[in-house]
Protein backbone atom coordinates (compact mmCIF):
# COMPACT_ATOMS: atom_id res chain seq x y z
CA UNK A 1 0.00 0.00 0.00
CA UNK A 2 2.54 2.58 -1.13
CA UNK A 3 1.44 6.18 -1.00
CA UNK A 4 2.48 8.93 -3.34
CA UNK A 5 5.80 10.56 -2.38
CA UNK A 6 5.42 13.65 -0.29
CA UNK A 7 7.50 16.03 -2.37
CA UNK A 8 6.54 16.09 -6.04
CA UNK A 9 8.54 17.99 -8.69
CA UNK A 10 5.80 20.63 -8.66
CA UNK A 11 6.25 21.30 -4.93
CA UNK A 12 10.03 21.54 -5.33
CA UNK A 13 9.55 23.92 -8.26
CA UNK A 14 7.28 26.09 -6.10
CA UNK A 15 9.96 26.21 -3.42
CA UNK A 16 12.35 27.72 -5.95
CA UNK A 17 9.65 30.01 -7.29
CA UNK A 18 8.82 31.37 -3.81
CA UNK A 19 11.64 33.99 -3.75
CA UNK A 20 10.31 35.53 -6.97
CA UNK A 21 6.82 35.87 -5.49
CA UNK A 22 7.50 36.78 -1.89
CA UNK A 23 10.99 38.22 -2.03
CA UNK A 24 14.29 36.69 -1.06
CA UNK A 25 14.28 33.55 1.04
CA UNK A 26 15.96 33.48 4.41
CA UNK A 27 19.08 31.49 5.12
CA UNK A 28 16.92 28.91 6.93
CA UNK A 29 14.58 28.58 3.95
CA UNK A 30 17.50 28.09 1.61
CA UNK A 31 18.90 25.39 3.90
CA UNK A 32 15.55 23.62 3.85
CA UNK A 33 15.27 23.83 0.05
CA UNK A 34 18.81 22.48 -0.27
CA UNK A 35 17.93 19.55 1.98
CA UNK A 36 14.76 18.69 0.07
CA UNK A 37 16.49 18.78 -3.31
CA UNK A 38 19.40 16.57 -2.29
CA UNK A 39 19.75 13.57 -4.65
CA UNK A 40 19.36 10.73 -2.11
CA UNK A 41 17.25 9.99 0.94
CA UNK A 42 20.36 9.68 3.11
CA UNK A 43 21.61 13.11 2.03
CA UNK A 44 18.17 14.68 2.50
CA UNK A 45 17.94 13.22 5.98
CA UNK A 46 21.42 14.45 6.94
CA UNK A 47 20.73 17.97 5.72
CA UNK A 48 17.31 18.04 7.40
CA UNK A 49 18.92 17.05 10.69
CA UNK A 50 21.47 19.81 10.27
CA UNK A 51 18.63 22.22 9.52
CA UNK A 52 16.85 21.24 12.77
CA UNK A 53 20.06 21.48 14.81
CA UNK A 54 20.71 24.97 13.55
CA UNK A 55 17.22 26.41 13.24
CA UNK A 56 15.01 24.23 15.46
CA UNK A 57 12.87 26.16 17.93
CA UNK A 58 13.45 29.49 16.19
CA UNK A 59 10.09 29.69 14.47
CA UNK A 60 11.34 29.04 10.95
CA UNK A 61 8.84 28.45 8.18
CA UNK A 62 9.67 24.81 7.45
CA UNK A 63 10.60 23.34 10.82
CA UNK A 64 7.35 21.36 11.00
CA UNK A 65 7.93 19.95 7.49
CA UNK A 66 11.53 19.09 8.35
CA UNK A 67 10.32 16.90 11.20
CA UNK A 68 7.54 15.47 9.02
CA UNK A 69 9.97 14.53 6.27
CA UNK A 70 12.38 12.91 8.71
CA UNK A 71 9.43 10.86 9.95
CA UNK A 72 8.41 9.82 6.43
CA UNK A 73 11.81 9.39 4.75
CA UNK A 74 13.30 5.90 4.55
CA UNK A 75 17.02 6.33 5.05
CA UNK A 76 19.83 4.04 6.35
CA UNK A 77 20.18 3.66 10.10
CA UNK A 78 16.80 5.15 10.94
CA UNK A 79 15.24 3.72 14.13
CA UNK A 80 11.60 3.31 15.07
CA UNK A 81 12.09 5.67 18.01
CA UNK A 82 13.47 8.36 15.71
CA UNK A 83 10.50 7.96 13.39
CA UNK A 84 8.05 8.36 16.25
CA UNK A 85 9.90 11.31 17.78
CA UNK A 86 10.09 13.18 14.47
CA UNK A 87 6.45 12.48 13.68
CA UNK A 88 5.15 13.58 17.07
CA UNK A 89 7.21 16.79 16.92
CA UNK A 90 5.84 17.56 13.45
CA UNK A 91 2.26 17.12 14.69
CA UNK A 92 2.93 19.17 17.81
CA UNK A 93 4.23 22.09 15.74
CA UNK A 94 1.13 22.00 13.55
CA UNK A 95 0.67 23.80 10.24
CA UNK A 96 1.13 20.73 8.04
CA UNK A 97 -0.92 20.37 4.88
CA UNK A 98 -3.59 17.64 4.89
CA UNK A 99 -1.64 15.20 2.76
CA UNK A 100 1.54 15.41 4.83
CA UNK A 101 -0.37 15.24 8.10
CA UNK A 102 -2.31 12.18 6.95
CA UNK A 103 0.90 10.37 6.03
CA UNK A 104 2.47 11.15 9.41
CA UNK A 105 -0.66 9.88 11.15
CA UNK A 106 -0.45 6.63 9.16
CA UNK A 107 3.24 6.06 9.87
CA UNK A 108 2.86 6.71 13.60
CA UNK A 109 -0.28 4.58 13.88
CA UNK A 110 1.44 1.65 12.14
CA UNK A 111 4.52 1.89 14.33
CA UNK A 112 2.56 2.08 17.58
CA UNK A 113 0.60 -1.00 16.53
CA UNK A 114 3.76 -2.86 15.58
CA UNK A 115 5.30 -2.07 18.97
CA UNK A 116 2.05 -2.74 20.86
CA UNK A 117 2.28 0.71 22.45
CA UNK A 118 -0.18 3.60 22.72
CA UNK A 119 -2.86 1.61 20.91
CA UNK A 120 -5.57 4.17 21.65
CA UNK A 121 -3.36 6.81 20.06
CA UNK A 122 -2.70 4.48 17.13
CA UNK A 123 -6.45 4.10 16.57
CA UNK A 124 -6.96 7.85 16.92
CA UNK A 125 -4.24 8.69 14.40
CA UNK A 126 -5.62 6.16 11.89
CA UNK A 127 -9.12 7.58 12.31
CA UNK A 128 -7.81 11.12 11.78
CA UNK A 129 -6.09 10.06 8.56
CA UNK A 130 -9.40 8.59 7.37
CA UNK A 131 -11.28 11.78 8.20
CA UNK A 132 -8.68 13.95 6.47
CA UNK A 133 -9.00 11.82 3.35
CA UNK A 134 -12.79 11.94 3.36
CA UNK A 135 -12.90 15.71 3.85
CA UNK A 136 -10.19 16.48 1.28
CA UNK A 137 -11.64 14.15 -1.36
CA UNK A 138 -14.76 16.28 -1.66
CA UNK A 139 -12.97 19.62 -1.94
CA UNK A 140 -12.67 21.27 -5.34
CA UNK A 141 -9.45 22.89 -4.15
CA UNK A 142 -7.85 19.54 -3.19
CA UNK A 143 -4.25 19.35 -4.38
CA UNK A 144 -4.29 15.55 -4.66
CA UNK A 145 -6.45 13.36 -6.90
CA UNK A 146 -9.50 11.50 -5.64
CA UNK A 147 -7.65 8.24 -6.19
CA UNK A 148 -4.81 9.42 -3.94
CA UNK A 149 -7.23 10.34 -1.17
CA UNK A 150 -8.95 6.97 -1.52
CA UNK A 151 -5.55 5.38 -0.95
CA UNK A 152 -5.09 7.51 2.15
CA UNK A 153 -8.51 6.43 3.43
CA UNK A 154 -7.79 2.78 2.60
CA UNK A 155 -4.43 2.94 4.35
CA UNK A 156 -6.15 4.60 7.31
CA UNK A 157 -8.62 1.74 7.63
CA UNK A 158 -5.76 -0.75 7.41
CA UNK A 159 -3.82 1.06 10.16
CA UNK A 160 -7.00 1.21 12.24
CA UNK A 161 -7.50 -2.53 11.78
CA UNK A 162 -3.92 -3.23 12.89
CA UNK A 163 -4.40 -1.23 16.08
CA UNK A 164 -7.74 -2.87 16.80
CA UNK A 165 -6.34 -6.35 16.17
CA UNK A 166 -3.37 -5.63 18.43
CA UNK A 167 -5.86 -4.51 21.07
CA UNK A 168 -7.80 -7.78 20.56
CA UNK A 169 -10.85 -5.98 19.17
CA UNK A 170 -11.18 -8.61 16.46
CA UNK A 171 -14.74 -7.90 15.34
CA UNK A 172 -14.19 -4.23 14.51
CA UNK A 173 -10.70 -4.99 13.17
CA UNK A 174 -12.25 -7.24 10.52
CA UNK A 175 -14.65 -4.46 9.50
CA UNK A 176 -11.72 -2.04 9.19
CA UNK A 177 -9.70 -4.47 7.08
CA UNK A 178 -12.68 -5.05 4.79
CA UNK A 179 -13.15 -1.30 4.33
CA UNK A 180 -9.45 -1.06 3.49
CA UNK A 181 -9.63 -3.91 0.97
CA UNK A 182 -12.65 -2.40 -0.75
CA UNK A 183 -10.60 0.73 -1.44
CA UNK A 184 -7.14 -0.71 -2.04
CA UNK A 185 -7.86 -4.20 -3.45
CA UNK A 186 -4.58 -5.31 -1.91
CA UNK A 187 -4.29 -9.10 -1.61
CA UNK A 188 -2.03 -8.72 1.41
CA UNK A 189 -5.07 -7.52 3.36
CA UNK A 190 -6.85 -10.78 2.57
CA UNK A 191 -3.76 -12.71 3.66
CA UNK A 192 -3.78 -10.78 6.93
CA UNK A 193 -7.43 -11.66 7.49
CA UNK A 194 -6.72 -15.32 6.77
CA UNK A 195 -3.87 -15.29 9.27
CA UNK A 196 -6.17 -13.77 11.89
CA UNK A 197 -8.87 -16.35 11.15
CA UNK A 198 -6.38 -19.23 11.45
CA UNK A 199 -5.12 -17.87 14.76
CA UNK A 200 -8.68 -17.87 16.11
CA UNK A 201 -9.29 -21.35 14.71
CA UNK A 202 -6.10 -22.76 16.23
CA UNK A 203 -7.21 -21.31 19.58
CA UNK A 204 -10.53 -23.15 19.14
CA UNK A 205 -12.41 -19.87 18.85
CA UNK A 206 -14.47 -21.36 16.05
CA UNK A 207 -17.36 -18.89 16.09
CA UNK A 208 -14.97 -15.93 15.86
CA UNK A 209 -12.89 -17.64 13.16
CA UNK A 210 -16.07 -18.36 11.19
CA UNK A 211 -17.10 -14.69 11.18
CA UNK A 212 -13.72 -13.68 9.77
CA UNK A 213 -13.75 -16.55 7.27
CA UNK A 214 -17.22 -15.56 6.05
CA UNK A 215 -16.00 -11.99 5.54
CA UNK A 216 -13.11 -13.30 3.45
CA UNK A 217 -15.44 -15.60 1.51
CA UNK A 218 -17.83 -12.75 0.74
CA UNK A 219 -14.92 -10.80 -0.74
CA UNK A 220 -13.18 -13.58 -2.67
CA UNK A 221 -15.66 -16.45 -3.19
CA UNK A 222 -12.60 -18.70 -3.47
CA UNK A 223 -12.41 -22.40 -2.67
CA UNK A 224 -9.94 -22.04 0.18
CA UNK A 225 -12.18 -19.65 2.11
CA UNK A 226 -15.26 -21.82 1.46
CA UNK A 227 -13.46 -24.82 2.96
CA UNK A 228 -12.30 -22.77 5.94
CA UNK A 229 -15.85 -21.55 6.63
CA UNK A 230 -17.02 -25.16 6.38
CA UNK A 231 -14.39 -26.33 8.87
CA UNK A 232 -15.34 -23.60 11.34
CA UNK A 233 -19.03 -24.50 11.08
CA UNK A 234 -18.27 -28.21 11.41
CA UNK A 235 -16.20 -27.61 14.54
CA UNK A 236 -19.06 -25.55 15.94
CA UNK A 237 -21.50 -28.43 15.37
CA UNK A 238 -23.38 -26.63 12.56
CA UNK A 239 -23.13 -29.55 10.16
CA UNK A 240 -25.91 -28.61 7.76
CA UNK A 241 -24.35 -25.20 7.09
CA UNK A 242 -20.88 -26.72 6.84
CA UNK A 243 -22.13 -29.25 4.27
CA UNK A 244 -23.28 -26.42 2.00
CA UNK A 245 -19.81 -24.84 1.92
CA UNK A 246 -18.01 -28.18 1.52
CA UNK A 247 -20.22 -29.20 -1.41
CA UNK A 248 -19.76 -25.83 -3.07
CA UNK A 249 -15.98 -26.17 -2.80
CA UNK A 250 -16.08 -29.80 -3.99
CA UNK A 251 -18.14 -28.85 -7.05
CA UNK A 252 -15.51 -26.29 -8.04
CA UNK A 253 -12.46 -28.39 -7.25
CA UNK A 254 -12.88 -31.97 -5.96
CA UNK A 255 -10.38 -33.18 -3.40
CA UNK A 256 -10.07 -36.14 -1.07
CA UNK A 257 -10.09 -33.99 2.04
CA UNK A 258 -13.37 -32.29 1.11
CA UNK A 259 -14.90 -35.63 0.11
CA UNK A 260 -13.94 -37.00 3.52
CA UNK A 261 -15.51 -34.04 5.33
CA UNK A 262 -18.72 -34.40 3.33
CA UNK A 263 -18.76 -38.15 3.95
CA UNK A 264 -18.39 -37.69 7.72
CA UNK A 265 -21.31 -35.26 7.89
CA UNK A 266 -23.57 -37.37 5.67
CA UNK A 267 -22.69 -40.51 7.63
CA UNK A 268 -23.81 -38.81 10.82
CA UNK A 269 -27.01 -37.55 9.21
CA UNK A 270 -27.66 -41.02 7.78
CA UNK A 271 -28.18 -42.33 11.31
CA UNK A 272 -31.60 -40.66 11.26
CA UNK A 273 -32.04 -40.45 7.48
CA UNK A 274 -31.21 -43.78 5.75
CA UNK A 275 -31.74 -42.18 2.34
CA UNK A 276 -28.33 -40.51 2.74
CA UNK A 277 -26.38 -43.72 3.30
CA UNK A 278 -25.35 -44.37 -0.29
CA UNK A 279 -24.38 -40.73 -0.89
CA UNK A 280 -22.22 -40.83 2.23
CA UNK A 281 -20.72 -44.14 1.11
CA UNK A 282 -19.81 -42.71 -2.29
CA UNK A 283 -18.03 -39.68 -0.82
CA UNK A 284 -16.14 -41.86 1.65
CA UNK A 285 -15.00 -44.22 -1.10
CA UNK A 286 -13.78 -41.21 -3.07
CA UNK A 287 -11.90 -40.05 0.03
CA UNK A 288 -10.36 -43.50 0.49
CA UNK A 289 -8.99 -43.24 -3.04
CA UNK A 290 -7.78 -39.62 -2.97
CA UNK A 291 -7.01 -38.73 0.66
CA UNK A 292 -4.06 -40.90 1.75
CA UNK A 293 -3.91 -39.76 5.41
CA UNK A 294 -7.50 -40.93 6.04
CA UNK A 295 -7.80 -43.58 3.32
CA UNK A 296 -8.04 -46.58 5.66
CA UNK A 297 -10.60 -45.00 7.96
CA UNK A 298 -12.67 -43.68 5.03
CA UNK A 299 -12.85 -47.14 3.44
CA UNK A 300 -13.80 -48.81 6.72
CA UNK A 301 -16.63 -46.31 7.23
CA UNK A 302 -17.76 -46.74 3.62
CA UNK A 303 -17.92 -50.52 4.01
CA UNK A 304 -19.87 -50.26 7.24
CA UNK A 305 -22.40 -47.87 5.69
CA UNK A 306 -22.73 -49.97 2.52
CA UNK A 307 -23.47 -53.19 4.38
CA UNK A 308 -25.86 -51.39 6.72
CA UNK A 309 -27.77 -49.87 3.80
CA UNK A 310 -28.03 -53.13 1.82
CA UNK A 311 -29.96 -55.11 4.40
CA UNK A 312 -30.70 -57.94 1.93
CA UNK A 313 -27.01 -58.84 2.08
CA UNK A 314 -27.37 -59.48 5.84
CA UNK A 315 -23.67 -58.74 6.11
CA UNK A 316 -23.64 -57.69 9.75
CA UNK A 317 -25.79 -60.68 10.71
CA UNK A 318 -23.41 -62.99 8.87
CA UNK A 319 -20.42 -61.44 10.63
CA UNK A 320 -22.11 -62.06 13.98
CA UNK A 321 -22.99 -65.64 13.04
CA UNK A 322 -19.45 -66.32 11.89
CA UNK A 323 -18.13 -65.02 15.18
CA UNK A 324 -20.54 -67.23 17.14
CA UNK A 325 -19.78 -70.32 15.03
CA UNK A 326 -16.09 -69.66 15.28
CA UNK A 327 -16.27 -69.67 19.08
CA UNK A 328 -18.33 -72.88 19.09
CA UNK A 329 -15.95 -74.54 16.65
CA UNK A 330 -13.04 -73.53 18.84
CA UNK A 331 -14.76 -75.01 21.90
CA UNK A 332 -15.64 -78.27 20.11
CA UNK A 333 -12.12 -78.63 18.79
CA UNK A 334 -10.73 -77.99 22.25
CA UNK A 335 -13.09 -80.61 23.73
CA UNK A 336 -12.17 -83.16 21.07
CA UNK A 337 -8.43 -82.60 21.56
CA UNK A 338 -8.67 -82.84 25.33
CA UNK A 339 -10.56 -86.13 25.14
CA UNK A 340 -9.25 -87.86 22.07
CA UNK A 341 -6.28 -85.90 20.79
CA UNK A 342 -3.69 -88.29 22.21
CA UNK A 343 -5.64 -91.54 21.79
CA UNK A 344 -5.92 -94.06 18.98
CA UNK A 345 -9.40 -95.28 18.05
CA UNK A 346 -8.61 -98.93 18.87
CA UNK A 347 -7.87 -97.89 22.42
CA UNK A 348 -11.38 -96.50 22.91
CA UNK A 349 -14.42 -98.31 24.18
CA UNK A 350 -17.72 -98.19 22.29
CA UNK A 351 -19.12 -95.27 24.30
CA UNK A 352 -15.98 -93.24 23.71
CA UNK A 353 -15.99 -94.09 20.02
CA UNK A 354 -19.57 -92.95 19.75
CA UNK A 355 -18.78 -89.68 21.54
CA UNK A 356 -15.73 -89.07 19.33
CA UNK A 357 -17.76 -89.67 16.19
CA UNK A 358 -20.45 -87.30 17.41
CA UNK A 359 -17.90 -84.57 18.09
CA UNK A 360 -16.32 -85.02 14.65
CA UNK A 361 -19.76 -84.80 13.00
CA UNK A 362 -20.53 -81.60 14.87
CA UNK A 363 -17.20 -80.11 13.87
CA UNK A 364 -17.77 -81.04 10.24
CA UNK A 365 -21.29 -79.59 10.17
CA UNK A 366 -20.05 -76.41 11.78
CA UNK A 367 -17.29 -76.06 9.18
CA UNK A 368 -19.86 -76.46 6.42
CA UNK A 369 -22.03 -73.76 8.00
CA UNK A 370 -19.02 -71.45 8.26
CA UNK A 371 -18.09 -72.10 4.62
CA UNK A 372 -21.65 -71.27 3.52
CA UNK A 373 -21.71 -68.04 5.53
CA UNK A 374 -18.28 -67.05 4.24
CA UNK A 375 -19.52 -67.54 0.68
CA UNK A 376 -22.47 -65.23 1.42
CA UNK A 377 -20.10 -62.73 3.03
CA UNK A 378 -17.82 -62.84 -0.01
CA UNK A 379 -20.82 -62.12 -2.24
CA UNK A 380 -21.58 -59.00 -0.21
CA UNK A 381 -17.93 -57.94 -0.33
CA UNK A 382 -17.91 -58.44 -4.10
CA UNK A 383 -20.85 -56.05 -4.43
CA UNK A 384 -19.01 -53.43 -2.40
CA UNK A 385 -15.85 -53.97 -4.42
CA UNK A 386 -17.85 -53.51 -7.63
CA UNK A 387 -19.08 -50.12 -6.39
CA UNK A 388 -15.53 -49.29 -5.27
CA UNK A 389 -14.12 -50.09 -8.73
CA UNK A 390 -16.84 -48.05 -10.46
CA UNK A 391 -15.98 -44.98 -8.39
CA UNK A 392 -12.28 -45.63 -8.90
CA UNK A 393 -12.81 -45.69 -12.66
CA UNK A 394 -14.93 -42.51 -12.54
CA UNK A 395 -12.13 -40.70 -10.69
CA UNK A 396 -9.50 -42.02 -13.08
CA UNK A 397 -7.50 -43.51 -10.22
CA UNK A 398 -5.16 -46.37 -11.15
Amino acid sequence: MKLKKLWTPLIIFLLFLAPLIYGQTSEADEAYIKAMTAPSAAQRAQLLKEYITKYGGKGTKYENFAYANLCLLAYPGKTEKETIDYGEKALALGGLDDFTKAQVFLVLSGLYSKLGQNLDRAKNYASQAIEIGRAAKGKESATESEDTWNKIIGAGYFALGQAQEKNKEYGVAVDSYINSYNLLKDKQIIQGLKKLAKSQYDNKQYAEAEKIARAIYNLTKDIESAIFVGNCLYRSGRNEEALKFFKEAYAKKPSGEIAYNIGLILAKQAQTNPALVMEATTYLIEASLTYPSQAQQARAMAESLFFTANKELKYNEIVQQLQDLGKKLEELTKTYNSKFGNKDEEDLNETEKKEMKNLLNQIEEMKKSIDKLQAEQNLAIEKFNKLYEEIKKKLGVK
